[in-house]
């Protein structure tokens, strides 16, 4: 086991649950992640707009404006994000079906779970799998990829769940508009996205424990 115990949360949530914990440096947006220099392995939650299904932007937005967004532009936070993982070591999390993997020519793990080779160019070798937050307290299934590097590869309450569809939205929305949406979306609202975005305690828990679990000697490797 490394010798680190620090550990970096890079684009999280200000005030969010990374915050107020002496050992864990929370990176915001007014901080900035892409400015992340080390030495702590990091937990990375760069944002997943331009890399999901909606990257081109809302269609109802698309309508109205005819503008459509660029796929992938994020202003280099994704980038930034997986050269600090690999730099440091730990653990990066992206929505299921992102855009980023292919474009980063990462593996893609099959849906129902398990770690396999990312596959990468250089000098510590990646892993990659899908789990699903909802088997970690989220309200939906929220199929979710990662990354890690230098970390253990716990073994994760893999699985497909069943569709978790709240039936208070269906009633409020009607089923094709709910589906539509899915279960994160269809969910929230107004200003406050927390619901859908918010990391859920156990699962940031094993998130945490993957990044202070960097070797030190297996990154240099």
């Amino acid at each position: 086991m490394g010798n680190l115990t620090t550990i970096a949360a890079l684009y999280v949530q200000s005030g969010g649950c990374y915050f107020g914990e002496h050992d864990i440096d929370p990176w915001d947006e007014a901080r900035d992640a892409r400015n992340y220099t080390g030495p702590h392995p990091v937990v990375a939650h760069p944002p997943c707009q331009r890399w999901g299904k909606l990257w081109a932007g809302q269609p109802l937005y698309i309508k109205r404006t005819g503008i459509r967004k660029v796929k992938g532009d994020d202003g280099g936070c994704f980038a930034a994000a997986l050269d600090a993982v690999r730099r440091y070591g730990g653990v990066l999390e992206h929505p299921w079906g992102s855009h980023a993997w292919a474009h980063f020519n990462l593996n893609k793990p099959p849906r129902e779970g398990g770690w396999i080779a990312a596959e990468l160019p250089g000098t510590v070798p990646g892993w990659t799998c899908c789990v699903e937050q909802g088997r970690y307290g989220h309200y939906a299934r929220k199929p979710t990829l990662l990354l890690a590097y230098g970390t253990d590869l716990p073994e994760l309450d893999w699985g497909v769940g069943e569709p978790r569809l709240d039936p208070a939205v269906i009633e409020r929305m009607g089923l094709k508009r709910a589906k539509r949406l899915g279960e994160v979306g269809a969910r929230g609202g107004g200003q406050d996205s927390t619901p859908r975005i918010g990391t859920p305690e156990p699962f940031r828990k094993l998130l945490i424990g993957m990044a202070r679990s960097v070797d030190s000697e297996r990154m240099a490797a």
